[in-house]
């Protein structure tokens, strides 16, 4: 069974597999990379799994915030019949990516940083899912395995 718990001040309860977030400041993107952590120790993976998990859900906490005006994360242990991980999904109701292509391909930037969000978060994850149009927002599914 999964347990669905929102941000308390103590963090994500000890029983939780998942945590969501509404992302609406910085003190939010912290939140989300704190229970990132916290269910990657969890779901046991290594020191640089968690370490390239937390990596890639906080550059995603901070586009939510920053290119889509806030939004929303899942972050949660997931296990298949071979292995668990963890999995984030942020959401959010912005401008969305005209050029996918091009914002994944690094060093591309609409808001100023180096344009590694998307593209460096892509390259420290198992699995990226980007479903995103003009005028719909976007949506970013990450996940990283246990080795």
């Amino acid at each position: 069974m999964t347990i669905v718990q929102h941000w308390s001040i103590d963090g994500v309860p000890a029983d939780a597999q998942a945590a969501e977030f509404e992302i609406q400041s910085d003190a939010d993107v912290v939140k989300v990379r704190q229970a990132a952590r916290q269910l990657a120790q969890k779901a046991a993976l290594s020191i640089v799994d968690q370490t390239k998990i937390v990596t890639a859900v906080s550059e995603l906490a901070r586009n939510t915030l920053i290119h889509g005006g806030g939004g929303t994360a899942q972050v949660e242990i997931v296990k298949n019949e071979k292995r668990v991980g963890v999995r984030a999904v942020f959401m959010d109701e912005g401008p969305g990516i005209a050029d996918t292509t091009r914002a994944l391909s690094g060093g591309f930037s609409t808001g100023g940083g180096l344009g590694l969000g998307l593209s460096g978060s892509r390259r420290l994850v198992d699995a990226f899912d980007l479903d995103t149009a003009p005028g719909r927002g976007t949506r970013v599914t990450v996940t990283k395995w246990a080795r």
